[in-house]
């Protein structure tokens, strides 16, 4: 059996500032592009038999650019919605809510259709991501399955994986145009490669 490969998207302008991006659809930056063309030599002599995108254009555009072409969108690889942190910084939150954590305290409000997610609900989602995973390695041909998506969601993802609750997703730091990898070692899933740069 292939690894996961997870592969976080390009640098954006908010990603470089530090606001929280979820819903809001920002390009990449020229850096975040030349990001992503940089991370195909890593992945050129990989057998990938499936490569699941998140539906906002900072992932697809990175997939697209480190040669990726025969990609799924999968919407359940969209970021963590933030809700009315969207846009905000944590020292902003911090301010507000000292001691606040996202990993265990989740979000506020935002507005009509971005309630915001708890960290329950977002390792929920990161499960039924893993189990469509689980069905293309059962489906593929021995290959990596390639997850292309966001920081925090991809934490959660790894976490999951390694059989960590949603929060110990905040062990797992993770730099725009990385490339990851989990693979097995005796029976049990394991990290082989992490948060790695061209």
């Amino acid at each position: 059996m292939g690894e996961l490969v997870l592969i976080r998207h390009g640098e954006t302008e908010w990603s470089l500032t530090g606001q929280h991006t979820s819903y809001t659809d920002l390009p990449l930056t020229a850096n975040g592009e030349a990001q992503a063309r940089s991370l195909a030599p890593l992945l050129a002599s990989r057998h990938i038999s499936c490569v699941l995108t998140s539906p906002m254009q900072r992932a697809r555009d990175t997939a697209k650019l480190a040669g990726l072409d025969d990609t799924r969108v999968d919407p359940g690889l969209h970021e963590w919605d933030y809700g009315g942190y969207e846009g905000v910084t944590t020292r902003e939150i911090l301010r507000e809510r000292p001691g606040w954590d996202l990993w265990t305290d989740g979000v506020v409000p935002g507005p009509e259709g971005h309630p915001g997610e708890t960290p329950q609900q977002i390792g929920e989602r990161a499960d039924r991501v893993l189990a469509r995973v689980e069905a293309a390695f059962t489906n593929g041909e021995g290959g990596d399955v390639v997850l292309v998506a966001h920081a925090h969601l991809l934490r959660v993802v790894t976490a999951r994986r390694l059989g960590l609750p949603p929060a110990d997703g905040a062990l797992f730091q993770l730099a725009t145009g990385t490339v990851s990898r989990i693979g097995s070692e005796h029976g049990r899933h394991v990290l082989t490669s992490w948060n790695r740069l061209p």
